[in-house]
């Protein structure tokens, strides 16, 4: 296995001369994530929680769904389109970012719930469990993407059995973006253009080692 070190000097490597094209991914995908809230917040306006409780409770959960169904596969295919670049060298990043057919699209957004309702219950227990699983379901994304046989519960499942013995990496992973991210908002957010692609390619090559082990000891 690789240090969080090469994985990251795997991700600048990959990212090298790339620059532009998963600049404008970037943009385009917090621009729909910013156009969707504004359409989203107006809507769950509508109703008063406190006198119309049943309104307020459909208004609510169909403006989440409504932005679910934008927000997540775009989400997904901009951290498959890093994976592809890291793996393939391709970067027709924004293109990728959108080449999901409406079956995958359900299961991405199925996937994503699911892995919030789980994560929302274990930390229903304590912070810590909450984390852990977390940390556990971080394949998820990928998995759904490499394996389109599986189950939305299926894939979390493999996600958690892959991650075993790799989990306090990946959290020490996660948390070596700190200083990144603090110097991002000292930037008024600018920073996180950079930033999210350079995490996200991270992460692909910590995917990617954690799957080729997986598969070196048999387990696929």
């Amino acid at each position: 296995m690789k240090t969080n070190q090469e994985y990251k000097n795997a991700a600048l490597a990959a990212l090298n001369g790339n620059w532009a094209p998963v600049v404008v991914a970037t943009i385009v995908m917090y621009l729909i994530s910013f156009v969707v809230q504004l359409i989203v917040q107006p809507l769950t306006a509508l109703a008063d929680p406190e006198s119309q409780m049943t309104l307020f409770f459909v208004v609510f959960v169909g403006t989440m769904l409504v932005s679910s169904f934008v927000s997540v596969p775009v989400s997904v295919g901009y951290y498959n389109s890093l994976n592809k670049l890291y793996l393939d060298g391709d970067n027709r990043i924004t293109s990728n970012m959108f080449s999901i057919g409406f079956a995958r699209v359900l299961r991405y957004v199925g996937g994503m719930l699911l892995m919030g309702i789980y994560v929302f219950l274990w930390t229903l227990l304590l912070v810590v469990p909450g984390i852990i699983k977390a940390v556990a379901y971080t394949l998820v994304p990928y998995i759904l993407k490499d394996y389109p046989e599986l189950s939305v519960n299926q894939a979390i499942k493999l996600s958690v059995k892959m991650m075993k013995g790799h989990k306090m990496r990946c959290f020490l992973l996660d948390l070596s973006f700190i200083g990144w991210a603090l110097l991002g908002i000292l930037t008024l957010g600018i920073g996180y253009i950079w930033l999210i692609p350079y995490i996200y390619t991270t992460m692909a090559a910590f995917y990617q080692d954690v799957k080729n082990e997986y598969i070196a000891n048999g387990n696929m």
